[in-house]
């Protein structure tokens, strides 16, 4: 072999090498960027998940406020929980700190409000305080117009002639939704609660004395037979109809 020859082998051999050297180089950094890119990618969702897990439970006493806003029921600690994402000894630490907050008994010296959160029927609702009741009837009276829609007159039927009476069942005989009809009449101080159901929680409705004085009437006794005003009798109305 010549001295040429060897010295090409020499150089084959080193650019050889030198190529394998690149490309594991090569790979060792598209390895590393492909990690990086992972370690970002999972960063990212940590960071997403995070934020939208912490979104429902940010403050509960104010989110348990603004769904007990709108409930038409009383709402139980389950269901609250449900609502705003938190876990149910959380959301009865906070109701307690409501009631603490609303009956003026934080040690901050809070002011008592017009307005109570209590439980009832298994569950929370807000209610005016007692104090309160009779001027906030006035006002309401006082401000609602006269005339009730066709709606409010049925469901004011069902009520005075099935009483007590939950709004499942009254929903369940008029075939209709009779959430706002139940609130307007509620408004109106010519129905009231009576009491809730010991097993399921539901409200039971029954008529006032404020719809026996609009009727003449003294007594709910004197309303005028249904049952001829039926189809057969007692359509809608189990049991013993008037």
């Amino acid at each position: 072999m010549t001295l040429r020859q060897d010295a090409a082998g020499q150089a084959g051999t080193e650019q050889a090498g030198a190529e394998q050297r690149a490309g594991a180089d090569q790979h060792a950094d598209d390895a590393a960027r492909s990690s990086s890119g992972k370690q970002k990618l999972a960063a990212a969702r940590n960071a997403f998940e995070h934020a939208h897990e912490d979104k429902p439970v940010h403050d509960i006493p104010r989110a348990i406020e603004a769904v007990l806003m709108v409930a038409d029921e009383p709402l139980p600690l389950v269901t609250l929980a449900t609502a705003v994402g938190a876990p149910v000894a959380a959301v009865r630490q906070a109701i307690d700190g409501l009631v603490a907050d609303y009956d003026g008994d934080t040690e901050a010296g809070g002011v008592r409000r017009g307005f109570e959160l209590r439980e009832v029927g298994g569950g929370w609702r807000f209610y005016v305080r007692e104090e309160y009741d009779r001027l906030v009837a006035d006002f309401v009276t006082d401000q609602a117009p006269t005339k009730l829609s066709q709606a409010a007159l049925e469901t004011l039927a069902v009520i005075a002639y099935r009483q007590p009476i939950t709004r499942g069942s009254i929903a369940s005989i008029r075939a209709v939704n009779v959430d706002s009809v139940v609130r307007t009449l509620l408004s109106r101080g010519l129905i009231t609660e009576l009491f809730a159901d010991a097993e399921t929680g539901a409200i039971n409705y029954g008529t006032t004395d404020l719809l026996l004085q609009q009727l003449g009437i003294n007594s709910i006794e004197e309303l005028p037979l249904i049952s001829p005003l039926l189809a057969d009798g007692t359509e809608g109305f189990d049991g013993d109809v008037r």
